[in-house]
């Protein structure tokens, strides 16, 4: 493992959530391709900039897209901040009042479908 990877506990709960395709090209391994998405989030680094030991930047972006509007995400989140409230690692909950944290085009006009009580989560 390398310092930007996951390490084996973080792996253990996501592999159940990962869609998996019934046909097409073979498959990069899946905690590759997983490591690949964490590495420029945790390096800030563009993904054109992926080291090659992850695969190509497209097929890690591909699959990045498709778990992020999909949800995917947000459903491996849930269980994590759980399990770190009920052993009390979390101090509050946070909501921002501030007309930034809602969605807003690029002139700034808020978008119809974003509810008004959106939070942002834990911190």
């Amino acid at each position: 493992m390398r310092r930007h990877e996951l390490t084996d506990h973080e792996w253990e709960s996501l592999p159940a959530l990962i869609p998996r395709a019934a046909t097409g090209r073979p498959r990069v391994e899946d905690r590759q391709v997983i490591n690949g998405m964490v590495y420029p989030i945790r390096t800030e680094v563009s993904w054109r900039d992926l080291p090659e030991r992850y695969s190509s930047s497209l097929t890690v972006h591909t699959p990045f897209r498709r778990y992020a509007l999909g949800g995917m995400f947000t459903r491996a989140l849930q269980p994590i901040q759980a399990a770190a409230d009920s052993a009390g690692n979390i101090d509050c909950w946070c909501r921002s009042t501030s007309p930034s944290s809602a969605a807003t085009d690029r002139n700034g006009i808020r978008s119809p479908e974003e509810p008004d009580d959106r939070t942002l989560g834990r911190s």
